[in-house]
């Protein structure tokens, strides 16, 4: 593979890896009030025991999981973005082969 090759495909995988970090980083804040929600919506339904209550827990306890699905693909995207960039590296340092 070409030089040029390698160096606009590594540009592009640490290009992408900067922005899921960056996704990773306020999807975490995020979650951290998520999570503060689906706890104090679950202590709510505990107390009060409606079925109002209780529907307002599921859903954000629904949402809590999703964003947890969604932070798992994004950490193995960055894993992966990662990976590919120490290979794209070690082919332009070393060489083919």
């Amino acid at each position: 593979m070409h030089r040029t090759i390698i160096e606009r495909r590594l540009s592009d995988a640490h290009q992408r890896l900067v922005r899921a970090r960056s996704e990773l980083a306020v999807l975490d804040e995020q979650l951290v009030v998520v999570n503060e929600i689906a706890d104090d919506t679950r202590l709510r339904a505990l107390v009060s025991e409606t079925p109002v209550a209780s529907k307002e827990h599921d859903e954000a306890n629904r949402h809590a999981t999703v964003m947890l699905q969604t932070r798992t693909a994004l950490l193995a995207l960055i894993a992966e973005l990662e990976r590919r960039q120490d290979e794209l590296l070690n082919r332009l340092v070393v060489g083919p082969g």
